[in-house]
């Protein structure tokens, strides 16, 4: 059977809150593939596969989105994390930091669906996050983006699918044998109506367990200009993912933001240098301090939004269950270090690529978080 372009655009709908439209693929895989064990089948079990040949982006995915939306235009509501690894943690910019503005890089998407996202030039936060307006769409983006990445290392199950419960019945007791026509001396003598029998209000459901998913994603105008993306009652925009650059799925605790994303572009993670060929050693400083520190940020900031208690660590042939219990706080925290390293490594790659240079644009693109059903 002989395939078609792979520039021909495929249409598909997910719901009523999100159309996907699929363009240029071209060095991507049908599906996703599992990348476990990139973090947990380290060769000698110590070294990090920073410059392993599947984190070698060779290509990338275009695909425009259509989010729906109903609420008139409305400030996001934001929040600002500046983390502790910084020698000065104060979050109010100097003269330099008052001019950056690569730390708006995600805010086309919150604007394009009619939600400003205002970022006080005087504030110099290492992760921006959203908590509303909220919009079905945006678990329905993260979805998307998750299943059309290349790579997918998973640290949680997948969420149950949400059951409502039954609705009681009910029956009626009243059966025409049992009706009867009240007498005129019947109706003057009646009493007063009975009350109701004391009925306990149900508890409400607990809330459904959600997942965060963590990508490299970089975001292009529908048509050029950025004002082509804002439609009345829709955002349009182009999503760009990376081949070599895995999605991270986590399991998010009850409140996690709805988004977040890094601070940094994709342009200034491109200056960060990668440690030597050899990879990471647990417990052992990067050669360059400024790679760990973006990832000690990031983790720093998921210790506030994963649930430890549902992150699932693949169980270790031979060994035995008392010392995995011993371990599994270690472990896991490990685990989501590893994970983070692997994806900010393949980032700092992207910068090798033609691909990447040919149709993304670096000042819109980073590290973003959604949470996800």
């Amino acid at each position: 059977m002989r395939m078609g372009p792979v520039s021909e655009v495929i249409t598909a709908s997910l719901g009523d809150s999100i159309l996907v439209e699929l363009g240029m693929h071209t060095g991507f895989e049908l599906s996703a593939k599992a990348a476990n064990d990139l973090v947990f089948k380290k060769p000698l079990d110590a070294v990090l596969p920073l410059h392993s040949k599947r984190l070698e982006t060779t290509g990338v995915k275009i695909l425009m989105i259509t989010l729906k939306y109903k609420h008139i235009i409305d400030d996001a509501a934001l929040g600002f994390y500046r983390s502790s690894v910084h020698k000065n943690g104060s979050l109010f910019a100097s003269v330099k930091d008052y001019l950056a503005v690569e730390k708006g890089w995600f805010s086309p998407y919150l604007f394009a669906s009619a939600r400003r996202p205002i970022i006080p030039r005087t504030m110099k936060p290492d992760i921006i996050f959203c908590h509303g307006p909220f919009l079905h769409g945006d678990y329905r983006v993260g979805e998307t983006l998750l299943a059309e990445s290349a790579l997918v290392i998973t640290l949680c199950d997948a969420s149950p699918p949400h059951v409502e419960p039954p609705k009681p019945e009910h029956k009626s007791s009243i059966s025409l044998s049992s009706l009867s026509i009240p007498s005129l001396s019947n109706a003057l003598s009646r009493s007063r109506t009975p009350s109701p029998e004391p009925v306990l209000t149900p508890l409400p459901a607990p809330p459904a367990p959600r997942r965060l998913v963590i990508v490299l994603v970089g975001l292009k105008p529908h048509r050029k200009i950025w004002t082509s993306s804002a439609r009345p009652g829709e955002s349009v925009m182009n999503y760009v993912l990376c081949s070599g650059c895995p999605a991270i799925v986590l399991p998010a605790k009850v409140g996690a933001p709805l988004l977040a994303w890094d601070g940094l572009s994709l342009k200034q993670i491109w200056g960060l240098c990668l440690p030597p060929t050899d990879g990471v050693t647990p417990g052992v400083t990067s050669a360059d301090a400024n790679f760990q520190g973006v990832v000690n940020v990031l983790c720093e900031y998921l210790e506030l939004c994963v649930d430890w208690e549902r992150l699932v660590i693949p169980q270790e042939e031979g060994s035995e269950s008392s010392v995995q219990v011993e371990r599994t706080v270690e472990v896991k925290r490990n685990a989501v270090k590893d994970a983070v390293t692997l994806l900010v490594a393949s980032a700092v790659r992207t910068q090798s690529s033609k691909e990447v240079k040919k149709e993304l644009d670096e000042d819109r693109c980073g590290i973003a978080m959604w949470r996800i059903i």
